[in-house]
């Protein structure tokens, strides 16, 4: 993976990974559980008008915003008895959002095997992730060509 194409934002939780030894990284994705941001109030009670993440074994919904300035934010569910999921989730709902479309398009698609879970989560929970970002960045695509 380049960081090149890496935004800030997500080398910085990367890196607070890579930073721990392997068991603690487990222990910092359960804390991030706890920080997936509550989605706006529109979208609250109303998964009908975000996506289905369907790697994701438990039910993970995602939605993404483009606004005028072409700023992109994104919103996830994820219930808190799958913390492993919601973790991923709220990685990607604190790394994606406020960055612009080419940023977020910019992500490699390999980043959540680089945060150095790979022996401590299931290929399955890490396919959930990289669903997660193919399904915010084909939305980023979809909404910013409108």
């Amino acid at each position: 993976m380049s960081d090149t194409a890496l935004p800030q934002s997500l080398a910085d939780i990367r890196d607070e990974f890579l930073e721990l030894p392997e068991p603690d990284r487990l222990q910092l994705l359960l804390e991030f559980s706890h920080e997936l941001p509550a989605v706006p109030p529109q979208y609250e009670g109303h998964p009908e008008l975000c996506e289905r993440v369907v790697e994701c074994q438990s039910p993970v919904y995602i939605i993404v915003d483009v606004d005028a300035d072409g700023r992109v934010a994104m919103h996830a569910t994820a219930p808190r008895e799958a913390p492993t999921t919601r973790g991923f989730a709220s990685i990607l709902a604190q790394g994606i959002t406020g960055l612009s479309v080419d940023d977020v398009l910019g992500i490699p698609n390999d980043f959540p095997q680089t945060l150095g879970l790979t022996r401590a989560v299931s290929p399955l929970r890490l396919g959930g992730m990289t669903g997660m970002l193919m399904r915010a960045k084909r939305q980023v695509r979809a909404k910013a060509a409108v």
